[in-house]
């Protein structure tokens, strides 16, 4: 396994071996993962896959209750001069087995910046602040960060009707509970142990209208912690929040993932 965060090329050949491999590919949240094959030899019996999006353990992030699988997986094998590949979010992976020795690829990774923010957004830095946004479409985006992590909310606009921007004379505050009040429109924070965030233990799912909230901070003890917005259409919903990776237990954990067994 080799994670890349960096642009640059990247090269494989195989020494011999029925290993499955895999180079994951994350960039910042503004920026896509460009994926140019400049060179493929593969056996088409081994074959590889390009995934719009990280997989481990079997599970894909963003999950396909978010994001279809439909479009996100591509086959290669056999002999190519030149093939590229544009994922949706910033994350990306390319899995392959080459048992044949002498067999291999050569990639280019680029990270295009795009406006708005991709929809579903995989972090590894320590700590960052970041916003989800539906634009006023029925989807649903989530951000995942790959380690536990303490998550505060800087700014709120979800499930109210007109524009997105707090007005302080109409705020309702952050409500609690809104997926159980059945709203149609709200944030869930939680965490899972792997990547799939319909898996995921929830804290509390929270709406309104609030440009300064005031919540405690939530501490997910998870192997990953994920907040996933959650939208109907019927609003055009943004969450701004603060995510900082937790690396003492000075505080009591506010949701812990119950172990594998």
């Amino acid at each position: 396994m080799v994670v890349g965060l960096e642009e640059g090329t990247y090269y494989h050949k195989s020494r011999g071996g029925g290993e499955v491999c895999g180079v994951y590919l994350l960039s910042q949240p503004d920026q896509l993962v460009q994926v140019s094959f400049d060179y493929l030899n593969v056996d088409c019996e081994a074959k590889g896959l390009f995934v719009d999006g990280w997989e481990l353990g079997g599970e894909l992030f963003p999950s396909e209750v978010d994001s279809p699988l439909d479009g996100r997986v591509h086959e290669f094998c056999g002999r190519l001069k030149k093939k590229v590949y544009r994922s949706s979010g910033n994350a990306a992976v390319i899995q392959y087995r080459i048992p044949v020795r002498g067999d291999g690829f050569r990639i280019t990774v680029n990270t295009p910046r795009i406006q708005p923010v991709t929809c579903n957004i995989l972090v590894d830095e320590v700590q960052g602040v970041y916003t989800l946004r539906n634009h006023g479409r029925r989807s649903n985006c989530s951000i995942t960060a790959i380690f536990p992590a303490s998550i505060t909310l800087v700014q709120l606009g979800v499930g109210i009707s007109g524009s997105p921007v707090p007005n302080r004379a109409i705020e309702t505050g952050v409500l609690s509970r809104c997926e159980k009040r059945g709203g149609h429109d709200y944030v869930q924070i939680g965490g899972a142990q792997g990547l799939d965030n319909t898996k995921m233990e929830v804290e509390d799912s929270v709406c309104g209208l609030d440009s300064n909230p005031r919540m405690p901070t939530s501490h997910i003890l998870c192997g990953m912690t994920t907040v996933r917005l959650v939208s109907s259409g019927m609003s055009d919903n943004t969450v701004t929040l603060a995510i900082q990776q937790i690396t003492s237990l000075d505080f009591t954990p506010t949701l812990m993932c119950e172990l594998p067994l």
